[in-house]
């Protein structure tokens, strides 16, 4: 086969394997999240394979581990959660009064400076406001009541752990078969392009989850101890939020700060407040970050952002799963296409006839 015919055949395969993943994206979601959790135990497996001799017992005690885990974390988190949400529905007419009482000289200076502008802005924020709710308290039901909702998240809490089990006891089996149907001649450069994306993704996806982690129980923590209403799911909520390059820390700091300013009197809690953020930032640059990411991942902040959002708006959840993964093999390849071509007669103005540049 010719270049331009082997390129068609993978070009034909590539937009094949995108219209699948489309057109069955509604019920793919626990099958990748299940390929997902498979990707990140397979290490740990691995290691404790190598010690026990054993692939199904390895693969079963990660399991079990795991599940004991997920079953501590909703007895100890869930209970809490439910404590500081009722202790703040209880408390938010407090602070209602607490911010009027605040901004009330200067809503007083603004109204007696201008008195019709000051009405219609009332009126308006108040008339969005009611909108903005009604909206919202529409979508909730909305989701809570649709059947494709309660589906997908039966079939993540049944189908996902299932098959994450199976392809995490096959994983090896799975890669040799991969690798005997890669085509012979180009079997070795494949295999390299491969072993890059690997490291990349690797690199990037597990060593930032764990920084989620970190961060995550550091601020719900530090947020908890520091007497803050909520402290424990905006701790989390930074954890999650955290996998999006500066926007986890951003929107905690915002939130943290200005929920503090409304629930303190004392200016130095809220700092308190703000030395939390500062220990959690230095903690993420210096440490977290270049121990457990490293600095030659090769996805930039920018275009890890644009994926994961592209992802989510194109697929849903499902596209912030695939997201990562698809960048750094888009970035693989682009990487190895700017290499080929530097090395092209198009790029070094090489004569064909002669070899002259």
């Amino acid at each position: 086969m010719s270049n331009v015919q082997k390129f068609s055949a993978w070009g034909v395969a590539f937009i094949l394997f995108i219209i699948g993943i489309y057109v069955l994206r509604a019920v793919l979601l626990p099958f990748v999240a299940g390929i997902t959790m498979a990707y990140f135990l397979d290490p740990i497996t691995t290691k404790l394979q190598q010690k026990i001799h054993s692939r199904m017992a390895a693969v079963c005690i990660v399991s079990l581990v795991l599940i004991l885990l997920f079953l501590l974390s909703v007895f100890i988190i869930v209970p809490i959660v439910q404590r500081q949400t009722s202790i703040f529905i209880a408390n938010l007419p407090v602070y209602a009064g607490q911010l009027w009482s605040k901004i009330e000289p200067y809503a007083m200076e603004l109204k007696s400076l201008f008195p019709e502008q000051v009405d219609n802005l009332r009126q308006t924020l108040a008339e969005h406001l009611s909108s903005g709710v009604k909206l919202l308290l529409g979508t909730v039901q909305k989701v809570l009541s649709s059947s494709m909702a309660f589906i997908n998240l039966l079939s993540l809490l049944l189908i996902t752990p299932v098959v994450a089990f199976y392809l995490l006891r096959d994983w090896t089996n799975f890669c040799v078969s991969f690798k005997r149907l890669l085509p012979r001649q180009e079997a070795k450069t494949i295999h390299a392009l491969l072993a890059e994306m690997n490291d990349i993704i690797s690199g990037f996806v597990r060593g930032q989850a764990t920084v989620c982690l970190c961060l995550g129980i550091f601020y719900a923590v530090g947020l908890t101890l520091a007497g803050l209403d909520l402290g424990l799911m905006i701790g989390l909520g930074i954890g999650v939020l955290s996998f999006i390059p500066y926007v986890g820390s951003t929107m905690g700091f915002i939130i943290s700060v200005s929920l503090a300013a409304i629930q303190f009197n004392d200016w130095k809690r809220i700092a308190v407040v703000v030395v939390i953020f500062f220990l959690g930032q230095m903690m993420e640059g210096n440490i977290l970050t270049p121990k457990l990411v490293g600095e030659k991942v090769g996805l930039h902040p920018v275009w890890v952002m644009f994926a994961l959002l592209a992802g989510a708006s194109l697929f849903g959840f499902l596209g912030v799963l695939i997201a990562v993964p698809v960048a750094a093999i888009v970035g693989v390849l682009v990487r190895f296409g700017i290499q080929k071509y530097m090395e092209s007669p198009l790029y070094l103005g090489t004569n064909r006839t002669n070899g002259d540049v």
